[in-house]
């Protein structure tokens, strides 16, 4: 403390002077108009770019908040897509129902799951990915998993709260798409090459293909909902001894960053596999 006031003693006429200019300054801007508005543009001008420098900072620090903020919006507004949803069959009627439902209401085909992607191989010929949502999260096998640019692969193992995913990059792996234009199907398979790249079979020469046409899901598939994006044509191999060609697609998805996914339930395929369960413990 007592060398506080030997400080104070020692500078007191440049603090003296100090405070005088401030008081001086303060009654210039308060009271002069140009001046409040200079001072209040070099002042808002500094705040501003000391605090972009702070969010910045702490942007980079609730990075992980933020991504899973994103995630869960995603699935709201995937939960909106037109083709997650079905309408009712006017042709059928109702003979006898117990439960007050609007029968002119859509019915939902698909519901979306976020996952936390926690392994994840892409070096290998039987490629892999870890998500963080099992069965206590209501993920089963056989359920289809998409990113946020397309397609990722299916899931073949569940634990409690762990899932194991059949990556797109898997020499055993295959899923019916179409093109975009023309909507002739074939079926994705992976050469176990380059994880750059995958092969589309199937597609007949009379088709109008191009590089850097669209392939998307097939409706005939029972994993994923139609039109989501498995990927771009990248080159056209023509093979003599068949009619049909051989594509060389490059993935939506980059396997390289992959962090989110969305695990996709199958509403109408699970309720027939529960209808047919319960015909088949009948019959027994």
């Amino acid at each position: 403390m007592r060398n506080v006031f030997l400080f104070i003693r020692r500078h007191f006429n440049f603090l003296f002077f100090l405070v005088l200019q401030i008081v001086s300054l303060s009654f210039l801007f308060r009271y002069n108009k140009f001046h409040e508005a200079a001072f209040m543009n070099v002042s808002t001008e500094l705040t501003g770019r000391i605090n972009e420098k702070y969010n910045g900072i702490e942007y980079y620090f609730q990075l992980k908040r933020t991504n899973e903020s994103l995630v869960k919006e995603n699935i709201r507004l995937r939960q909106l897509l037109k083709e997650n949803y079905e309408a009712p069959d006017s042709n059928r009627r109702l003979v006898m129902d117990t439960i007050r439902v609007d029968s002119a209401r859509s019915i939902l085909k698909y519901n979306y799951l976020e996952a936390k992607v926690v392994g994840n191989t892409t070096a290998l010929q039987f490629n892999y990915l870890t998500i963080h949502r099992g069965f206590a999260q209501q993920v089963r096998p056989n359920m289809g998993v998409v990113g946020p640019q397309g397609i990722v692969g299916t899931v073949v193992n569940v634990s409690e709260n762990y899932a194991t995913v059949m990556s797109l990059l898997h020499r055993q792996y295959k899923v019916v798409v179409k093109l975009k234009n023309g909507a002739e199907r074939g079926a994705i398979e992976w050469d176990g090459l380059s994880p750059l790249f995958v092969t589309l079979k199937d597609i007949p020469k009379s088709a109008k293909v191009a590089k850097g046409d669209t392939v998307l899901t097939s409706q005939t598939s029972s994993l994923f909902p139609a039109n989501i994006m498995v990927g771009t044509v990248y080159d056209i191999v023509p093979d003599n001894a068949s009619n049909f060609y051989t594509l060389k697609v490059r993935p939506a998805t980059n396997f390289f960053n992959i962090e989110y996914v969305y695990v996709i339930d199958n509403m109408q395929f699970e309720e027939q596999k529960r209808i047919e369960d319960s015909t088949r413990k009948k019959v027994q």
